[in-house]
C-alpha cells in the first residue's frame, strides 16, 4: 500500500497564518527537523494566494507532502469532487482532507476522484471544537462519524482525521477502523493549545501510525524551529 508520510510518527504544522511570507518563515524553520513529516494547509492562505504559489514557496525547502484542508471538503453536491480534485493535482498537492458532513453520495465522489488525481483522501468524521455533536448540543448526530469513517474504509481510505484532544474518541474509531483496514493511520488537530497531549493521543491509538497536527503551538512560538523539534520529540519516541 502506497503510503503518504515517511515515518509512522510525526508532527504535521498546521499553517493557518495569513501572509505568505509568513508560511514561507514557518516551512523554512521547520521543514529539516527530525519528526516533521508534512504541512498542512487550509482555506485562508489557498484563497488568497492559490495552491500553485503555496506549493511553489514550499518547495524552495523541502520535499515533504503538502495537504490542503479546505475546512471543509465534503460539504457540496458530489458534482463538484472532480474539479476539486482536479485543481489540488494539478497545483502539486499530495494529500487532501475531506469531512464529507453533505452525505454518502458527496463522501465517495471526494475519495474518488482524489484517487483518480493520484491524491490521498484524508477523511475525518469528529472535530475537536465542543457543540459538534448533537449529544452536545451541536448539529451531527452522535453516530454519524462512525458512518462516516466506516465508509471512507470500504473506499479505500487509510487515513483519517481524529480529534487529538479526545483520547476515548480516538481508542474508539482506532479500534473500530483496525478492523478494517490493513494500516490505519491517524491525523490529530487539537494537540498543544486545543488540550490535546501527543503522548495521551498516540497511546490511545493502540500502535498505529500517528501524526500529530500542531498549528499555533508552532507558529505562534518566538521560536517556531524549536517548538516545532519539542512536539517531534514526544512524537518519534514512540518508534521506538
Amino acid at each position: 500500500m502506497l503510503q503518504l508520510f515517511h515515518r509512522r510518527y510525526g508532527v504535521i504544522p498546521a499553517c493557518d497564518v495569513a501572509a505568505l511570507q509568513e508560511f514561507e518563515a514557518l516551512v523554512r524553520a521547520t521543514c529539516s527537523i527530525n519528526g516533521i513529516v508534512g504541512y498542512k494547509v487550509g482555506c485562508v492562505l489557498g484563497l488568497t494566494y492559490g495552491l500553485s504559489t503555496l506549493v511553489e514557496t514550499a518547495r524552495k525547502y523541502t520535499l515533504l507532502p503538502l495537504i490542503y484542508d479546505h475546512q471543509k471538503a465534503g460539504t457540496d453536491i458530489p458534482q463538484l469532487a472532480p474539479a476539486f480534485a482536479e485543481v489540488c493535482a494539478q497545483a502539486g498537492i499530495q494529500g487532501v482532507i475531506v469531512f464529507p458532513q453533505a452525505g454518502p453520495e458527496t463522501e465517495v465522489a471526494f475519495i474518488r476522484s482524489a484517487l483518480q488525481k493520484g491524491l490521498f483522501p484524508i477523511v475525518g468524521g469528529e472535530m475537536t471544537h465542543p457543540k459538534y455533536l448533537a449529544s452536545e448540543g451541536g448539529f451531527i448526530r452522535a453516530s454519524a462519524p462512525t458512518v462516516m469513517y466506516k465508509l471512507a474504509a470500504n473506499e479505500s481510505v487509510s487515513l483519517f482525521v481524529v480529534p487529538g484532544n479526545k483520547s476515548e474518541t480516538i481508542r474508539k474509531y482506532s479500534e473500530l477502523l483496525s478492523r478494517m483496514v490493513d494500516e490505519p493511520g491517524f491525523l490529530m488537530p487539537g494537540i498543544g493549545r486545543q488540550g490535546g497531549d501527543i503522548a495521551e493521543a498516540f497511546r490511545a491509538a493502540g500502535g498505529r501510525a500517528c501524526y500529530a497536527v500542531v498549528g499555533s503551538g508552532i507558529y505562534q512560538a518566538t521560536d517556531m524551529g524549536e517548538a516545532a523539534t519539542q512536539f517531534c520529540k514526544e512524537a518519534i519516541r514512540f518508534e521506538k
